[in-house]
């Protein structure tokens, strides 16, 4: 594990994009997460070609730095590196964190998703910045996702990685988040209640931040 993953601070709202439940690209999704307020961004693409994917992506990264925002890249560490990005989100079957480290270098972010407790466990050996956990409920954005964890594994997971910054995702709404929080989640990834009506995204994100600002965490 690096020093900077004990040093690094999740925002409580962890925004992921999607342009097939969207139907905005990737820079608009930004824009539009940006105005309302988000500070960390993940690009996640599975139907565009690498290079258009590049494109937006760059496009994205240069908006998300006009706001001060950072931005990752889901799964990808050509893409993350090409582009330009604050860094990457890795999967179980993706690049091993410690290979994306030595390409991305020191100072980049990188969270590694994990579905259990002895994943959870094993990636505290990992050189990664925080830990993603899920699914807490169930969820259709994701039609390959291991079994629910539940608030109640969630809080087993916490519990057993004190100092491990832990993003929680999968299925949490607003009506979720203080519960969700209260298990032990740093911060919550939101998808199809953030972004599934476009004409919302910036509202709903403002509406989250102001809402979750005087959650209470377990910790």
């Amino acid at each position: 594990m690096t020093s900077a993953s004990r040093q690094f601070a999740l925002p409580k709202l962890y925004a992921v994009t999607d342009s097939r439940l969207s139907g905005l690209s990737h820079p608009a999704q930004v824009e539009a997460l940006c105005s309302g307020g988000a500070e960390l961004i993940q690009l996640r693409e599975k139907s565009l070609g690498a290079n258009e994917f590049y494109s937006q992506a760059r496009c994205a990264i240069k908006i998300a730095q006009q706001f001060g925002a950072r931005v990752l890249i889901n799964d990808r560490v050509d893409i993350a590196l090409a582009a330009g990005a604050d860094g990457v989100h890795l999967g179980q079957t993706d690049l091993p964190p410690a290979v994306a480290r030595r390409l991305l270098g020191p100072n980049s972010i990188i969270g590694f998703s994990t579905h259990d407790l002895q994943q959870a466990r094993q990636a505290t050996k990992l050189p990664i910045d925080y830990l993603a956990v899920g699914p807490i409920f169930t969820t259709d954005t994701k039609s390959d996702t291991a079994p629910v964890v539940g608030t109640a594994g969630l809080e087993v997971i916490r519990a057993a990685l004190r100092e491990l910054p832990i993003v929680a995702i999968g299925g949490i709404n607003p009506s979720h988040a203080q519960q969700v929080f209260m298990a032990g989640a740093d911060s919550i990834a939101m998808v199809s209640w953030l972004i599934s009506d476009p004409s919302q995204i910036e509202e709903r994100t403002r509406q989250f931040l102001s809402a979750s600002s005087s959650q209470p965490q377990a910790r």
